[in-house]
């Protein structure tokens, strides 16, 4: 792709956790992992794709929304890098607080959080819609994080924590340049003074993009490493660091399941199929009365009949696709290639899984939901 071209994602769109808004695209900084560079919208102006008003109602008349879907709102770029993306972010969120709807709301940011914005959270959280800002921050410096003022994002875990605004800290990526023990400490003993949990997500590679992430990280040229077909990357060091936490910090969740973070902090239980799994048991630390509340809520979860899968099938635009349906595993097996955006939103909706195999010119990466693992790599070299 050339310096001038850039790719737009649709307005509303459906990733692994939540339902993407996007109706603002770019991004003036670049870290040197943003998945966002090879669509050539790093380093450039923001640009509107569409108004506040016209968000809501692209969001309502999407196939993909549904009342419980989460909203990650300005994944394309950073709502609050520019004056104007923080004012179409104040006009969609009033938009949001004055509409029916009140699906719960996430805004993920690196940038400070100014006076207006936090005026505008509080306000439409009083209102009745829920709101959980998560904020990025991995221990990465400026030569990778280019353009993000660090003291400024810490800044942010008190200032949204002393206003009752739910933070979830987005651990995210792990490198071998945040990865040592020091650099995790003086993460965790700010994040988790402020933060109601942990989302620890790795590095995440999409299709095309090792020799994007190959500079970072040498060890990823290896042909023999599928790193894209992996659901997260992650230097050994801190892999095991964080199932090694030290007592200081309590009880204080640390998720490697992004739904499973969403569920603790909105006080609902799981639907993504987490509890008991390897992960579920393993690796998520997950306070008990969360884990109490998901077992209790497993036996109350309506079951999907033929006619509502067929039904799904149908408005996301595969009428005529093959597929089984067991409801006694909750399993929907389609016998032939899906858009993962499609396989998520079949999942989501009905707290399945989906079971298809990929289509080639997907461009999302793989995940959890997806069937992907965890790769754990040594850091030896940078």
């Amino acid at each position: 792709m050339s310096s001038s071209e850039r790719f737009f994602d649709p307005v509303i769109d459906q990733h692994d956790t939540w339902l993407a808004v996007n109706p603002v695209q770019g991004c003036p900084k670049d870290c040197a992992y943003c998945y966002l560079k090879d669509q050539g919208q790093t380093l450039v102006r923001p640009q509107q794709v569409a108004t506040p008003d016209e968000t809501l109602a692209l969001l309502l008349d999407s196939p993909y929304y549904h009342p419980a879907a989460v909203l990650a709102l300005y994944t394309c770029t950073d709502a609050l890098a520019t004056p104007r993306n923080r004012a179409h972010l104040i006009a969609l969120l009033d938009c949001l607080g004055a509409s029916a709807a009140r699906n719960p709301v996430c805004l993920i940011t690196k940038c400070a959080v100014t006076a207006d914005v936090l005026d505008c959270i509080t306000r439409n959280q009083a209102a009745g819609l829920p709101i959980i800002v998560y904020l990025s921050y991995s221990g990465l410096g400026p030569d990778v994080e280019h353009g993000i003022d660090h003291e400024a994002l810490r800044r942010n875990f008190p200032l949204l924590h002393d206003a009752g605004v739910p933070i979830i800290h987005y651990w995210r990526p792990a490198l071998p340049q945040n990865s040592s023990p020091a650099t995790i400490t003086y993460v965790l003993d700010w994040v988790t003074r402020y933060a109601r949990c942990s989302v620890a997500a790795g590095l995440k590679v999409k299709p095309h993009a090792r020799d994007q992430m190959a500079p970072l990280w040498p060890k990823l040229r290896d042909p023999e490493l599928n790193v894209e077909a992996a659901a997260s990357i992650w230097p050994r060091s801190i892999w095991e660091s964080l199932h090694t936490i030290p007592d200081r910090y309590g009880d204080y969740p640390i998720y490697h399941t992004n739904t499973c973070a969403l569920s603790y902090v909105l006080g609902t239980a799981d639907r993504a199929n987490v509890l008991s799994s390897p992960t579920c048991q393993n690796i998520n630390r997950c306070p008990a009365e969360q884990r109490d509340r998901c077992i209790a809520a497993l036996p109350l979860r309506a079951v999907p009949t033929a006619a509502d899968i067929a039904a799904h099938l149908v408005r996301l635009g595969y009428s005529d696709i093959p597929h089984t349906w067991d409801p006694a595993t909750r399993t929907l097996t389609i016998h032939a290639a899906m858009q993962l955006r499609d396989r998520h939103n079949m999942a989501q909706v009905h707290g399945i899984t989906v079971q298809a195999s990929r289509e080639p010119t997907d461009r999302y990466w793989s995940g959890n939901l997806a069937g992907g693992e965890p790769l754990i790599l040594d850091a030896d070299t940078l």
